[in-house]
């Protein structure tokens, strides 16, 4: 399959930046913004969960109300939906949206904002509960015969869907850096998920993920989603000044105790965030342009990584993920909209156009 983009849906205008004490929805805005990513060739848009934030459903359904091609990628807990409500939920906007739906597990990175919901499961039992709830939904959407569910999370009987995929089945995608995740993602999902590292790093983590779907018996692999945060400019220098007027920006903002980290907050729990963490003691810049003070002024909050440069440089970095076997894409910037649209017009032709031409020298050979 080719090289596909995914950006993140925001519900307003706020980001990290200039971040809302309470955000609420800005239905122009959102609308605005979905437009955007269609028109300018983004192939996904992630639906973010947190605790304290809006359904990712709703806004999914509003995304796919108003754009025509770009597909959305639900986030989802498992703690949060039971998986036949959400087995239907999915099939239903996947049915009314023409099969543009993907669902992504969080099986849960941190103790504490798991029990703000209700869970208390190790991160094992977190782990195991995704997997069952994977099984489900794979047979949920297979056919709509009764079936009886018998497991250590979820038990039902005589549990039959009638809201079958327009495609027959809907991409689950898994993400993570620990045992469990790649246990879990290389049996089962059809795509995998990492946040951007060096380019050694990622080798092993993509090595790692296909070691365990041929552990699986897997004949195929799951798809390497790798993120990042990149910072353009019209120059590589005008670039790097953009970025530390970034960095100066988040650095202020955790001071004051704005957005998600506060100042003196714990070391993330979530073995991706430990390990953004411990690269980024090795040095202020990877491999071309894979920036790391972003990741220690948010505490690793997430994905962190920025990529420093000119369109050129940009588009690059990101072939030489690609090389390494990145299927899938995703950057979002820290200016919502604005950043969105100099990344459609400037960096995903680039890529695609390089691409091609890789292609089309593959084809005059054969």
């Amino acid at each position: 399959m080719p090289t596909e983009f995914i950006s993140v849906t925001f519900p307003n205008a706020s980001n990290e930046l200039a971040p809302e004490v309470e955000p609420k929805i800005d239905p122009a805005f959102l609308v605005r913004y979905a437009r955007a990513l269609d028109d300018y060739g983004f192939n996904y848009t992630l639906i973010p969960y947190h605790s304290s934030s809006f359904d990712p459903f709703t806004i999914g359904a509003t995304i796919l109300a108003n754009t025509k091609n770009i597909s959305i990628i639900v986030a989802l807990r498992p703690n949060t939906v039971y998986p036949t409500v959400a087995a239907k939920a999915l099939a239903t906007l996947d049915q009314l949206s023409g099969g543009r739906v993907v669902v992504h597990f969080i099986a849960g990175g941190s103790d504490e904002e798991q029990a703000r919901e209700g869970d208390f499961s190790t991160k094992e039992e977190r782990y195991a509960r995704t997997e069952e709830y994977i099984r489900i939904l794979r047979r949920a959407w297979e056919s709509s015969e009764p079936f009886d569910f018998d497991g250590v999370h979820y038990s039902f009987r005589g549990f039959s869907n009638k809201v079958r995929p327009t495609k027959g089945t809907i991409p689950i995608s898994v993400g993570g850096s620990s045992d469990e995740a790649y246990r879990v993602g290389g049996a089962l999902a059809d795509i995998f998920g990492l946040w951007g590292e060096p380019l050694k790093e990622t080798r092993e983590q993509i090595e790692r993920i296909h070691a365990e779907a041929a552990k699986a018996g897997r004949k195929d692999r799951p798809r390497i989603w790798v993120t990042f945060r990149p910072i353009v400019a019209e120059t590589d220098d005008l670039a790097w000044k953009k970025a530390h007027n970034i960095l100066d920006l988040l650095t202020a903002n955790r001071a004051k105790g704005l957005g998600r980290f506060a100042p003196g907050a714990d070391a993330p729990k979530n073995v991706g965030s430990q390990r953004l963490l411990e690269i980024a003691k090795r040095g202020d810049v990877q491999d071309r342009a894979l920036w790391y003070p972003t990741v220690t002024a948010t505490n690793a909050g997430g994905a962190s990584t920025a990529l420093v440069g000119s369109p050129e440089t940009i588009a690059a970095s990101l072939l030489d993920y690609v090389d390494l076997g990145a299927d899938l894409i995703s950057i979002r910037g820290y200016d919502n909209y604005n950043d969105a649209v100099d990344y459609g017009r400037y960096i995903l032709p680039l890529v695609r156009k390089e691409l091609a031409a890789r292609e089309a020298a593959k084809q005059a050979v054969a």
